[in-house]
């Protein structure tokens, strides 16, 4: 009784330390592979307490070697967009301005039924009033309404609504991601213009950059010296 008690401390002094080494964001994204690697720890937890002849210094080298293995690749997917893509999965529009994609659906073996659940689960109980879903890459499904059915909506006060567009990320850690910036609707060289008034000359000194729906680009500068908070200039 006590050697069991014994493991079951060690394995979860174990497991708390490979949790927090992994971070939070681990348990929140919960993608496919971090899925796995959460099952799989937890298995190779149970099996030194379960079996008394079951090796305690081989359970705890498993879970290490999963935790060195999902921090390894969570510092991939940071530098390589495409690594990230491959192991996590990239968002998908499932609803794009008003209308149904239906190949993606297809694709993602999501059912109309399925989609409209989702959809009142956001407050949107028809199509009608959804401008973008979005099925991000841990499944979860976002919604962006239609700019009239917002609260103290622009169509209530009888005001002219312009067509926005979808946000995206133009920098991300000095990447730069031309495809987002085409899609925002400016060229690459009027961007670079646009950051170089602002006193940038480099994508490496960006931590983040993206448009918003009203085209106006939100610039966090990446300096060491302005605290835990990065500079905001928006252009």
């Amino acid at each position: 009784m006590l050697i069991v008690a014994i493991r079951t401390l060690i394995m979860y002094i174990a497991l708390l330390f490979s949790v927090r080494m992994m971070g939070k964001s681990e348990l929140s994204k919960m993608s496919p592979f971090q899925l796995v690697i959460v099952f799989m720890i937890a298995e190779l937890a149970a099996i030194p307490i379960d079996s008394a002849d079951a090796s305690l210094i081989n359970g705890l080298v498993a879970i290490f070697m999963l935790m060195f293995l999902q921090i390894l690749i969570s510092f991939l997917s940071i530098k390589s967009e495409s690594f990230k893509n491959f192991v996590s999965g990239k968002p998908t529009i499932l609803i794009d301005k008003g209308k149904l994609n239906v190949s993606e659906l297809g694709r993602l073996r999501i059912t109309t039924t399925d989609l409209l659940e989702q959809l009142r689960i956001q407050n949107c109980p028809s199509i009608s009033d959804v401008e973008y879903a979005i099925m991000e890459s841990n499944g979860q499904l976002s919604v962006i309404q239609k700019a009239e059915n917002n609260p103290v909506t622009p169509k209530d006060m009888q005001l002219n609504v312009t067509e926005g567009i979808l946000p995206a990320i133009i920098i991300s850690d000095g990447n730069f991601y031309d495809k987002n910036l085409i899609f925002s609707g400016i060229d690459q060289n009027t961007f670079e213009n646009k950051l170089r008034k602002a006193g940038i000359t480099a994508f490496k000194d960006v931590f983040l950059a993206f448009c918003d729906e009203n085209k106006q680009f939100h610039i966090y500068l990446s300096d060491k010296n302005s605290g835990p908070f990065a500079k905001e200039v928006i252009i």
